[in-house]
């Protein structure tokens, strides 16, 4: 059994010593950062504003109260837009992750989703919305906040999804 002699082991392991704890140090921050949610703002384009307003006209209209934005909504609905974007149809697939990623990251309580596509108006896409029982009953739900994301495909082709929650 080799025995390294004492003088050149110390040397060898406070350095073995240091880097392990760094590194363990290092990966604890990482793990700790990756548990936070990222969000970045995404600014409102001037027809997801227009859209917003229209919504909130419409409920100020009926006697219910306008909502607040709220950023965080953004993201899961951007991701959406851009899936819908990609199978070049509407669709509510996967609406559970995005409430889920938002009752975890944003403390909401309820949840509802408009989506649409091919308007090219603000008026158009909420006057739709309107006229539909199931996405008026979204945009008349008991909900505080809201926001919303409006993209074109490369045809020019608009999508929209539209988030509703409700945070205590």
């Amino acid at each position: 059994m080799f025995t390294p002699p004492k003088q050149k082991f110390l040397p060898i392991a406070l350095c073995l010593i240091f880097f392990i704890t760094s590194c363990s140090s290092s990966e604890e921050t990482v793990v700790a950062a990756a548990e936070e949610p990222v969000v970045e703002y995404i600014a409102p384009s001037t027809i997801e504003n227009e859209i917003l307003n229209r919504i909130n006209d419409y409920r100020v209209s009926i006697n219910l109260s306008a909502l607040n934005n709220f950023n965080i909504v953004k993201v899961p609905a951007l991701n959406h837009t851009h899936y819908m974007i990609d199978e070049q149809e509407i669709s509510h697939d996967g609406f559970n992750d995005r409430a889920s990623y938002l009752v975890e990251n944003a403390d909401i309580v309820s949840a509802a989703e408009n989506v649409a596509s091919g308007f090219t108006t603000a008026e158009s896409v909420v006057d739709a919305w309107i006229a539909s029982d199931g996405h008026r009953a979204n945009i008349e739900g008991d909900y505080n906040y809201f926001d919303v994301i409006a993209r074109k495909d490369s045809d020019g082709h608009w999508y929209y999804t539209n988030i509703f929650v409700k945070k205590p």
